[in-house]
């Protein structure tokens, strides 16, 4: 097997591996890859079709990458909905993805009785991300979830929740305490500020 032919198997395999992705994210850059890499092989053995193939695959990828970087932060592209915690539609929603919110979220309990505020995070019609709160005392609202789904994890829709502070304002929070445990937070990235081993959002009350 010459290097010619490695070139052709690595950007096979690397279009598989993308497919193989539940992040949309990752799954466009890494199929962008291996269509680079697909061009140059099918274009040094001169299979041309495949070459039109390839560069039609990853205009696309790029087209796709660019509405979703785009978008990533526009608030017009999400909407939060603000629920009950015992709110039926919300608890199919945790049932469906216990094992996921399990793995994130490591010893989260849905407590309906506990919880003071619940949000559901929509794209369109789909359901993405979750995010439940209760009173912790003294102003500060403690979110003990906030979960988005695979395929959105790379684009943390749960920021629209916090990014809209009237939401938090409007029950007295003037803080917004971030769960505990919760794993590969996000929160620096969008005004936390750090606390220990936790993440603290002040809540504008002019909001």
């Amino acid at each position: 097997m010459n290097w010619i032919e490695i070139v052709g198997w690595v950007g096979s395999t690397i279009l598989v591996v993308s497919l193989l992705q539940t992040r949309v994210l990752r799954l466009r850059w890494i199929n962008l890859v291996g269509c680079v890499v697909l061009i140059g092989y099918n274009a040094v053995i001169e299979v041309w079709p495949m070459v039109g193939l390839n560069v039609v695959l990853a205009l696309i990828n790029i087209v796709y990458l660019w509405r979703m970087l785009r978008t990533r932060h526009d608030e017009a592209s999400y909407t939060v909905l603000e629920v009950e915690p015992d709110d039926t539609y919300l608890e199919h929603v945790l049932a469906v993805h216990a094992e996921d919110i399990a793995q994130h979220n490591p010893g989260f309990r849905h407590d309906p009785a506990a919880e003071r505020s619940a949000f559901l995070v929509l794209r369109g019609d789909e359901t993405v991300g979750v995010v439940l709160a209760r009173d912790a005392g003294e102003g500060t609202a403690e979110v003990v979830l906030d979960w988005v789904t695979p395929s959105h994890r790379d684009f943390s829709p749960g920021e629209f929740v916090y990014r809209r502070s009237g939401l938090f304002a409007r029950r007295g929070f003037t803080q917004v305490l971030s769960p505990e445990g919760m794993r590969q937070p996000y929160y620096e990235r969008i005004g936390f500020r750090p606390v220990g081993s936790r993440w603290v959002l002040d809540v504008p009350q002019h909001a």
